[in-house]
Formats: C-alpha cells, sequence, structure tokens
C-alpha cells in the first residue's frame, strides 16, 4: 500500500464499468481508484505508479485479459481481481485467469451491469482488501510429480476405488490461493487415501469445472458434490459454488448433505459449516486442514473439530497466498500444526492412519 492510500487500477472498455467501479471503491477514503479503457492504456499507467491491486476484465481491445495478467506477474506481480462476464460464460477461462496468477474471479452478468455492481459492492470491496494482502510471486506453477505404474505399459481392468469405508476423513477449507494450494495437496494423495471434503470458495458453477480438472491431473476421483454421495476412500468431493456442505452419518456411512442455507462467516459454501459437520459426525477420526484465504471462515470449525479430539493443520504463512485463515484459526488456538503446503499431504496421511500422532510430528520439526 502506499502509506494509508490503498491504489486501485481498474482496467474495463466500459466506460459505465469504470465509473461505477470507481464510484463504489472510492466511498473508502482509504482507497484511490484510477481506471484504463484497455491493457495498453493500464501498462502504461502502470509504469508511472504501480497500483496496490488491478481490476481487469477478460475481454478487452489490443490485449485480453489472460495475456494481460500473464504480462502483469511476469513483469510487475501486482494482485489481480478479475471482474469479468466473459468468466460467467466459460468456467474455464476463469480458472485459467486463476492459474496465470490471479487472486480472485468476480462474474458480472452482461445485462444489468449497473445494477450488479452497486448490489454486489460488499463483494468487490472484499476482494480488492482480500487482494492487497496476497503475496504474489513471479508465477510458478508447483509442479506435480506422478510416479508411473505398471498401468502405463498394461492398465489394469477399471475397478471401483472403494476399498471400504475409511475410519476417518480429511476435511479442508480454502479461499484465496486454494486453487493452486488444493492442486498440490489432492495431486500427492493415493487411491487408498481417507476420504476428503473441502470448501473452496468458488461462485457458483466454477467448482464443476475445479473439480473436473483435478480430477484429470489427480490419481484420486475428484468430483463436484451432490446431496446424499457417499464417502469413499481415494475419493476427494468438493462442495458446490453457492450451497453449504456439510457430513453426516448414515448407520456406518459417512455422506455429505448438500443444502441451501444463508452466507455464513460470509460465505456460502462456508468452511466453518464443513468443519462443525465434520466434529459432530467424524469426532476424534479426522484431520482437519485450514489453508490459504482472506478473513477467517473456518477458523471457529476448526476449533470445534479439535475439541472432539481432531487433529488439526494450518498452512504456513510462506507458502499462503493469503494467511488470513489459518492466522485465524492460530491465533483462536484451533491448530495442532503448522505446516508448509508440500508436506501436508503426507502429514496428514501419517496422522490419519495413526502411524504418526501430531506431537510425534511436531517433535520431528
Amino acid at each position: 500500500m502506499h502509506g494509508d492510500e490503498l491504489h486501485v487500477l481498474v482496467v474495463d472498455d466500459s466506460a459505465m464499468v469504470r465509473q461505477v467501479m470507481q464510484a463504489i471503491l472510492t466511498t473508502n477514503s482509504r482507497v484511490k481508484v484510477n481506471v484504463a479503457a484497455d491493457p495498453l492504456i493500464a501498462w502504461s499507467k502502470m509504469q508511472k505508479e504501480p497500483p496496490d491491486v488491478v481490476i481487469t476484465d477478460l475481454e478487452m481491445p489490443r490485449m485480453d485479459g489472460l495475456t494481460f495478467i500473464r504480462k502483469i506477474m511476469l513483469e510487475m506481480p501486482t494482485p489481480v481481481v478479475v471482474c469479468s462476464g466473459l468468466a460467467a460464460r466459460g468456467t474455464e477461462l476463469a480458472l485459467r485467469a486463476l492459474e496465470e496468477g490471479a487472486v480472485e474471479v468476480i462474474t458480472k452478468p452482461k445485462v444489468g451491469v449497473r445494477d450488479f455492481l452497486h448490489e454486489s459492492a460488499v463483494t468487490l470491496v472484499d476482494a480488492v482488501w482480500g487482494a492487497s494482502q496476497a503475496h504474489v510471486r513471479p508465477r510458478q506453477v508447483m509442479p506435480v510429480v506422478l510416479r508411473l505404474t505398471a498401468d502405463a505399459v498394461l492398465p489394469r481392468e477399471p475397478r471401483s476405488k472403494v476399498a471400504g469405508a475409511a475410519s476417518g476423513i480429511i476435511a479442508a477449507g480454502a479461499s484465496t490461493g486454494g486453487t493452486e494450494a488444493l492442486r498440490v495437496l489432492l495431486a500427492a494423495m493415493p487411491t487408498d487415501c481417507p476420504p476428503i471434503v473441502i470448501v473452496q470458495h468458488m461462485p457458483e458453477g466454477f467448482t464443476r469445472a475445479f473439480a473436473d480438472r483435478l480430477n484429470k491431473e489427480c490419481v484420486i476421483e475428484v468430483e463436484e458434490a451432490r446431496d446424499g454421495t457417499r464417502l469413499q476412500t481415494g475419493k476427494a468431493l468438493i462442495a458446490p459454488g453457492n450451497r453449504h456442505m456439510l457430513v453426516n452419518r448414515s448407520g456406518e456411512e459417512l455422506v455429505v448433505q448438500v443444502v441451501d442455507g444463508p452466507l455464513v462467516s460470509r460465505h456460502r459454501p462456508s468452511v466453518d459449516v464443513l468443519f462443525r459437520s465434520v466434529a459432530s459426525s467424524v469426532g476424534a477420526k479426522a484431520v482437519g486442514v485450514i489453508m490459504t484465504g482472506m478473513g477467517d471462515d473456518g477458523a471457529q470449525g476448526l476449533c470445534e473439530m479439535k475439541e472432539a479430539g481432531a487433529t488439526t493443520i494450518a498452512q504456513d504463512e510462506p507458502s499462503c497466498i493469503v494467511f488470513g485463515m489459518p492466522k485465524e484459526a492460530i491465533a483462536r488456538g484451533a491448530v495442532n500444526l503448522v505446516l508448509p503446503l508440500e508436506r501436508i499431504a503426507g502429514t496428514a496421511l501419517n496422522l490419519q492412519s495413526g502411524r504418526l500422532g501430531w506431537k510425534e510430528e511436531l517433535q520431528k520439526r
């Protein structure tokens, strides 16, 4: 930030969008807004006065938004919030924007944009302030290390990845920066891992595309949760956007419940809702993981999981894009272990299998 001021650059070819965003953001006297009609004008302005946060559309003249984000991350790493109607039509583009380094995506409709922006003022302001806290680095994709087996030469006959109900589960929550963090977490999971349930703050429609992409990259199954889906070994379920997800016990099985409801901790789906349900239905047999993200969603739920006997893990600050959610959980005493991203999967598996207790893991550090 520039002293006490937050400098925001709004890049959109619509004069109306630029005007409305400027009006919304400058209701806070600490926010200074500059505007540009296309990425080339924006880049020239960035050279003269580097902004703290860039808000950009994806569909613009002279340079598309993805190329613009890529250029920013390569030459002048700056937190970027995407606000685009194009992302609403094609979630693949929104995911690509996040992969290129954007920290948040807000969808906007093609009609009624003025009213939408006013109605979404809280979301927009939250996204900008959250982005300003992000630790943005030159884009470096963490590699997924694939271990080839005999299947690469002679595939086995298709079989269910279910090997009986697991003794417990891993529950994870993430927000800003979570798409990459979850990719790293799930890519490290073997096919016999315990069931995994995840809340990632994402708009409705994005979660299915996100789950489908992870399913292609990981050896475990990854899918968007549906109401009544049974938790299975070797499968991760991601809460659908705009719906809460709970884990309930049905006899000896665990099933997810997908429900409507109010925003909890300013979010739907809420990590707090998921973690509370896990504390109630799984208790000491669960491992809870709080990951990169803005705000405090998940901190209270993680406290409840810990109180129920679960082992709890927070992602450490250096590996987070935004340390808000883990920091708040740590401050509330909800966390047993604070670990870098690359160690979370292995530790969670060891804890879940009983091969290691969290105190022994702490002693190893």
